[in-house]
């Protein structure tokens, strides 16, 4: 149960990024300062996901240690 509750998260995150990378793009096509302001944001956004993952993974591990 909780490794579905992990790839959930991961997935709403994934979707998040694909978002953010979205607007990016179309931002980029229209020039200007916010389209540098997205890619910081996206820069930001990959640090945190792998964050996430790393922590999540750490927290799927003590859980698995824990006696039933």
């Amino acid at each position: 149960m909780a490794t579905e509750a992990l790839d959930a998260a991961l997935d709403r995150l994934e979707q998040a990024l694909g978002k953010v990378e979205g607007a990016v793009s179309q931002l980029r096509n229209q020039g200007g300062d916010a389209g540098q302001e997205l890619a910081i944001l996206k820069v930001r956004h990959r640090k945190l996901k792998d964050t996430v993952a790393q922590e999540l993974g750490q927290l799927d591990l003590l859980l698995a240690g824990l006696p039933k």
